[in-house]
């Protein structure tokens, strides 16, 4: 047993014949727990449990299906189990545009979060602001690049100077969910079970459009649930799908670096 599994088997008396690991834990690691009574139970470990938490009630609040939070300690974190087969219905994705552009309704005054968090080892600088070019260029593609090699961060220093003309200054500050792709989106049966793992914070709801664009194909039936797109989606598409590519360049390695070269080639970077 990992150093995870006993402080999980201490704080809830589930030891290694009722525990498994779950995929998908890149980040953390993810047990299945298999109650005595039949529930099932998630345990994710991790230094920021209280954050994860924070972010699943506030979806809750929202109106977003989630898993219920059971309990945080000492860097574990219990969640509802929630069923997922992974097929994708038509049915299913009209669900997720609602559901999202729901999410997205929920606007503030500030773009960021109230507490910085992180994807990985990637720092999520999440101070407030109203400056939604300078928050998407400093604190996003500016501190993911920050670590890289010199050219990458020449690269993105150069688009980040031409961002104002690039994205808009001031939009909507939508609740978003920050980690919006497949994985991410649970389904069963053809219908949308909930979203979890999220990286919260307030921004241009299009930042999660474009992550979700970025590693699947949704649908029209999304996009005609979720509602009608701006002007110039397609080309602020690119900037925002730049922030993820960074994220899995830095998290993954060298096998991301063709998708960053090309999303800046095509920005003119």
């Amino acid at each position: 047993m990992s150093a995870f599994s006993h402080k999980v088997a201490e704080l809830t008396g589930i030891g290694a014949d009722g525990a498994e690991r779950l995929a998908g834990g890149d980040l953390s690691e993810v047990l299945l727990l298999r109650r005595r009574d039949g529930r099932c139970t998630v345990a994710k470990g991790g230094p920021a449990v209280g954050t994860e938490a924070g972010m699943l009630r506030a979806l809750a609040g929202a109106g977003i299906p989630t898993a219920v939070v059971e309990g945080e300690h000492d860097g574990v974190l219990l969640l509802e189990h929630l069923p997922n087969d992974g097929v994708f219905s038509l049915r299913a994705w009209r669900a997720i545009g609602e559901t999202v552009r729901r999410l997205h309704s929920h606007t503030t005054e500030l773009y960021g979060w109230p507490v910085d968090h992180r994807l990985g080892t990637v720092e999520m600088d999440n101070r407030q602001t109203r400056d939604w070019p300078g928050f998407w260029g400093e604190q996003r593609l500016a501190s993911a690049a920050s670590v890289l090699d010199r050219p990458w961060r020449g690269r993105i220093e150069r688009l980040v100077q031409r961002l104002p003309d690039l994205v808009p200054s001031s939009p909507p500050a939508s609740f978003l969910h920050g980690d919006l792709w497949t994985g991410n989106i649970l389904v069963r049966n053809g219908e949308l079970v909930g979203l979890i793992d999220p990286a919260c914070y307030h921004g241009h709801s299009e930042v999660d459009l474009a992550m979700l664009a970025l590693f699947a194909s949704p649908p029209a039936e999304f996009w005609e649930r979720y509602g009608d797109l701006e002007v110039g989606w397609d080309e602020r598409r690119r900037v925002y799908q730049l922030f993820p590519a960074l994220v899995h360049l830095r998290l993954f390695g060298a096998s991301y670096a063709g998708i960053v070269d090309r999303l800046l080639a095509s920005l003119g970077a």
